[in-house]
């Protein structure tokens, strides 16, 4: 894949037993070679650095990790209404265009290089090493998929099954479709799965229902993604499975942040980012925003970046030994299934990379009343036409079938739910059962 993924593998495993002191002044120096970047190549943050004072220091690379606090933060608005100021072009090995998956309701096309997608990929292997599990080792990947494969997802799928992964479509949950994946994962016999927390959910209560214990002598860890996992969750998934449950916490645009050790933390990719917890004020405090620096953005850099993700800090330190810093808890991201007519039952995320690629939607909100009967709130932008309602419909039908009524709804905001956290697809569609249960 061209991509330095083994150097920088072999780099993190040196780097995770710096010392706390020691791993500030690795920070320190990815942060300056990020802004001296920034002030070359990304007009936007070069502004910004001379409006704070600190282009100087940036040039020079003098610049403290405490000096990141001068900078204003930046939203996902400011990374979409500015991208053509903000990106690289010219990067080494290339940039990417990419399409954050939409949990925030701000669909988000950003670019990131080669640098970003070693970086993600040595993580996780770190990680997986933590567990037990070493690179080429069969896993399973419970994950989004499209309707139809192109070529180029075949290629991808013989690629998958050649570095020895499985891949599993979580938009394609039926009864009878799990009873296939309980069959495939059993015979693949892993010794990882990762996945969404919901749909690993969903497939274990369906596995409880059935009464079905999965012999799988080589796993190791189950991993999760992509949303908060609730105490009841990992209880029902290490019970069905037989194995731990580890998180992991990342996002497209930020990248992957952090990731969960066998001796129970949440270890951040201290290497990789700098992670703050902020009010709305900007002020630090104990559970808030994570507002994210990503020292491995200089394709298009993402520096003081706010998540919309709902943090709480941890004062305490690896037990294991590590210099990485420890995240207490991910509270924030929950999205719910939505239930098709024909019984298929998929994860939010099926809904969401619809809007997310159809131009002029500004924010969103996904409401399923019933299974043939769609509520879709859009704030539109001034890239917003006809075309993009009728996407819409032909988008949704598309995933849950031609007899599905939308009631499309253009509002000048969304307000957020009473608790005041912002939830961008709800399903008042109950799961069956002993399902049930994977939702409660």
């Amino acid at each position: 894949m061209h991509r330095p993924t083994f150097a920088m593998l072999a780099e993190l495993e040196r780097t995770q037993w710096l010392s706390h002191d020691a791993m500030q002044d690795y920070q320190a120096g990815r942060l300056n070679a990020l802004l001296k970047s920034a002030l070359a190549h990304s007009p936007w943050h070069a502004d910004r650095l001379r409006a704070a004072g600190l282009d100087d220091s940036a040039r020079a690379g003098r610049a403290t990790l405490a000096d990141l606090a001068r900078l204003p933060t930046m939203n996902k608005r400011d990374a979409r209404d500015n991208v053509e100021r903000l990106v690289w072009r010219e990067v080494p090995g290339g940039v990417f265009k990419y399409t954050t998956g939409g949990s925030s309701g701000e669909p988000l096309i950003f670019y990131f290089g080669r640098a970003r997608q070693a970086a993600d990929a040595a993580g996780r292997l770190r990680a997986r090493r933590w567990w037990g599990v070493q690179p080429g080792d069969r896993e399973v990947y419970l994950w989004g998929a499209p309707v139809e494969l192109n070529k180029t997802d075949r290629i991808k799928t013989l690629r998958d099954r050649l570095v020895n992964q499985l891949l599993l479509n979580a938009f394609e949950m039926t009864p009878a479709r799990m009873d296939e994946y309980l069959a495939a994962i059993q015979a693949w016999n892993p010794k990882a799965i990762y996945g969404y927390a919901s749909s690993l959910t969903l497939l274990a209560a369906h596995a409880e229902s059935r009464g079905i214990r999965p012999k799988l002598p080589a796993l190791r860890v189950v991993s999760t993604t992509g949303e908060p996992l609730f105490p009841h969750q990992r209880e029902l998934i290490e019970r069905v499975f037989g194995v731990p449950v580890s998180v992991e916490y990342g996002a497209r645009d930020a990248g992957l942040m952090a990731l969960q050790s066998p001796d129970g933390p949440l270890l951040q990719m201290s290497e990789t980012h700098l992670i703050e917890v902020l009010d709305d004020a900007g002020n630090p405090v104990e559970e808030g925003e994570a507002v994210i620096t990503s020292l491995v953005s200089e394709a298009q850099p993402f520096i003081r970046y706010r998540t919309g993700d709902v943090v709480r800090r941890s004062g305490k330190t690896d037990p294991g030994g590590r210099g990485l810093a420890v995240l207490d808890a991910v509270v924030g991201r929950q999205t719910d299934f939505i239930v098709a007519a024909d019984g298929r039952i998929m994860h939010a995320l099926a809904v969401i990379y619809v809007l997310r690629a159809i131009p002029g939607i500004g924010q969103f909100k996904l409401i399923q009343h019933t299974v043939d009967r769609m509520e879709v709130q859009v704030v539109p932008d001034a890239r917003w036409n006809d075309a993009a309602g009728e996407a819409i419909q032909q988008g949704l039908c598309a995933r849950l079938g031609s007899e599905l009524k939308i009631e499309l709804k253009l509002l000048d905001a969304i307000a957020p739910e009473a608790s005041g956290k912002h939830r961008y697809v709800v399903s008042h569609v109950p799961l069956q059962g002993a399902l049930a249960q994977a939702t409660a």
